[in-house]
């Protein structure tokens, strides 16, 4: 999601973040219990959000930070989770540069501190598990996408999951660790031996499409305004039906 504006200079003190409640059920105060980092540039932050309502993969919300001076700022971020019932929640979120958001969260946020959701939000990209589903993302683009990927393994589903990801070099992949046999990573810029290196092609969609189950695939494509529109453009020509290719796109 859009993280821009100026250097995270207001929020620069744990413990300035002054929290409203705001109207019963909308405005909820998340504290952050835990951070992971994920890729030199980007790491999870996990929050405890008591009276979530709960959320589908694929799922962001609106967060809210507000200084003493009253300043505030609001960012949507996907949410990286899958649902359950502890009442927690993750954010995988990008050091951005001029970030004030992500800044703040990169460099001063600590265990404690508390800010404010609102959500979740956009039942259009949400996947309930119900149908076979195609997943594509490029860099933060996973985020959403990660959820799905956590829910079906969580709940042991039957329905077909594949996972297309590209990053620009191992390092930079999120949640390297947890990927598995669902996933094909692309590298666009630097690979492991072997690999090749180069954009996301039809070379890589084909043998998925080939792999749809009857009925065809959901697609999800996740990722900045050019791949998500190089993505969807990819998939069509790959026999995609366009009313199935559902796109949430960032920058």
């Amino acid at each position: 999601m859009t993280d821009i504006s100026p250097p995270p200079a207001r929020f620069a003190v744990p413990g300035r973040i002054a929290v409203d409640g705001g109207t019963a059920g909308t405005w909820r105060t998340a504290t952050l219990t835990g951070i992971r980092r994920e890729t030199p540039r980007a790491a999870t932050f996990r929050f405890a959000v008591p009276g979530w309502p709960g959320h589908l993969p694929g799922q962001h919300l609106l967060l809210r930070l507000t200084a003493e001076d009253g300043y505030v700022a609001q960012r949507h971020y996907s949410i990286a989770s899958a649902p359950d019932d502890s009442g927690h929640l993750e954010l995988t979120l990008d050091h951005l540069e001029d970030g004030e958001v992500s800044g703040w969260f990169h460099t001063v946020a600590r265990p404690g501190d508390r800010v404010e959701v609102r959500g979740p939000l956009s039942g259009f990209f949400a996947w309930p598990g119900d149908r076979p589903a195609l997943l594509i993302g490029a860099g933060s683009g996973v985020v959403p996408l990660m959820s799905m990927v956590r829910y079906h393994r969580a709940r042991r589903l039957a329905v077909p999951l594949r996972l297309l990801v590209s990053a620009r070099s191992p390092e930079e992949l999120l949640y390297a660790r947890e990927l598995g046999a669902e996933t094909t990573p692309v590298f666009t810029r630097s690979a492991p031996e072997g690999v090749p290196v180069g954009r996301l092609s039809a070379a890589h969609v084909a043998p998925l499409m080939a792999e749809a189950p009857p009925g065809g695939w959901e697609a999800y494509v996740c990722g900045s305004n050019s791949f998500a529109e190089h993505a969807a453009r990819l998939l069509v020509a790959a026999g995609q039906p366009v009313d199935r290719i559902r796109i949430e796109r960032f920058g």
